[in-house]
């Protein structure tokens, strides 16, 4: 027979140390392997072209991330989607090493027809998703490589008046599976009376179609500074952003901003915009909570919905074998025909790339065949003047000659 498990209650009381032992320094200890490990970080900028998104990110840390954008060439093709693009860089201050990886979503809302325009979003944040939860059901998961969102900057234009449509189906879409920090993109073309009515009539949208934007939390033992400072970001969402990294002289010191006739919009002055408090927020006081968030709610609540999914579906699948390998057949040809048009689609690109060269230098060839058919037929007139002018014994402009006449 099994001996029956006996349960202790036991009491906790504290007791005091009646000298140093040493796991105060545990702290330090976190600290020291934190710095040596490094840390990462994840940001997704969304809106439309012209707002500043690129500025905005070189502004929020001082550093060319992006790189300079080179002008597109004019093409008869119109993309019918949002692209997808990822900058990793590796910046050090103070010792601290972060490799940050901003994600870029250039196209989105600058189409006629922007139905849909957040679907190629949410897939590559659910993406991200699938592949932190592949990394975790693996056998060795010594070491994961975090590559999860942990927050998105979504760019409001400067309208003055409310949330658009497309604004409101972005948010409402995306706001389960990440970190929404709205922002109001170049702030500075608006006054205090328009910024002021501007953000009350965004809040009251979100309030309305419930959406979630993060929001620091304020906890119970934080210090007065932390809570106050905690209460200023949330009275200041969303934030009024100005980018810039052009410094200005202003009396004995240099400031980024932009200026204008009547004068300088300084970015880091907390009177001018709200730039300080986004910068604050997002990578000063609350990156980690932005990712702890991240992983214990919003990716939690995911993973649980996928594996209750995979659950059901294996269940099914295995009262049903014909309707699993139905599904099998059904997602393998999907998964070829988007292969097939991928590569079409590169394959036309490339064909097109190629026609262009292949003309310009056909164009290229043929004026140089011109030019040197114009050469040689100038050439050719030179020698047979000369010829002529050698047959008859002179040199250039010399009047021929006549015989002397003699008379009987």
């Amino acid at each position: 027979m099994d001996t029956p498990v006996q349960i202790i209650d036991q009491t906790i009381t504290p007791r005091q140390l009646k000298g140093f032992v040493g796991f105060s320094n545990l702290p330090r200890q976190v600290h020291n392997k934190s710095i040596k490990k490094g840390f990462q970080f994840t940001v997704m900028v969304v809106g439309e072209s012209g707002l500043g998104k690129s500025t905005l990110i070189n502004t929020l840390f001082n550093t060319s991330i992006y790189p300079n954008k080179e002008p597109k060439e004019p093409t008869n093709e119109t993309p019918k989607t949002v692209d997808i693009q990822t900058i990793t860089a590796d910046i050090e201050e103070n010792g601290v090493k972060l490799k940050l990886t901003i994600i870029d979503t250039p196209g989105f809302g600058d189409y006629i027809n922007n139905e849909n325009s957040w679907q190629p979003i949410l897939e590559n944040i659910e993406a991200r998703f699938d592949a932190y939860l592949e990394q975790e059901n693996r056998v060795n998961r010594k070491r994961l490589i975090d590559t999860r969102v942990h927050a998105c900057v979504y760019f409001i234009p400067p309208t003055g008046h409310s949330l658009r449509p497309i604004d409101i189906e972005f948010m409402t879409r995306l706001h389960h599976r990440v970190n929404l920090i709205p922002v109001i993109a170049k702030s500075d073309i608006l006054s205090d009376e328009e910024i002021k009515s501007f953000k009350s009539r965004i809040l009251e949208d979100i309030a309305y179609h419930n959406i979630q934007i993060y929001q620091p939390p304020i906890y119970d033992n934080d210090d007065a500074e932390t809570i106050q400072e905690n209460k200023d970001i949330i009275l200041s969402m969303p934030f009024c952003v100005v980018g810039s990294d052009k410094p200005f002289k202003v009396g004995n010191k240099n400031v980024r901003g932009r200026k204008y006739p009547w004068g300088i919009i300084e970015v880091d002055n907390p009177e001018h915009c709200d730039f300080v408090k986004l910068r604050q927020m997002l990578i000063r006081t609350h990156m980690e909570e932005l990712k702890e968030y991240t992983n214990e709610v919003l990716y939690e609540k995911y993973r649980s919905q996928k594996l209750i999914s995979s659950e059901v579906a294996n269940s099914n699948d295995t009262l049903n074998p014909l309707s699993q390998l139905d599904e099998e057949r059904r997602k393998h040809e999907l998964k070829m025909k988007k292969m097939e048009a991928e590569m079409k689609a590169v394959f036309d690109q490339k064909v097109h790339e190629k026609e262009t060269k292949l003309k310009q230098s056909e164009d290229d060839l043929l004026a140089k065949y011109k030019e040197m058919k114009e050469k040689l037929e100038m050439d050719r007139i030179n020698l047979q003047e000369r010829r002529r002018q050698a047959e008859r014994g002179g040199r250039p402009g010399t009047p021929e000659k006549k015989g002397r006449k003699f008379f009987k």
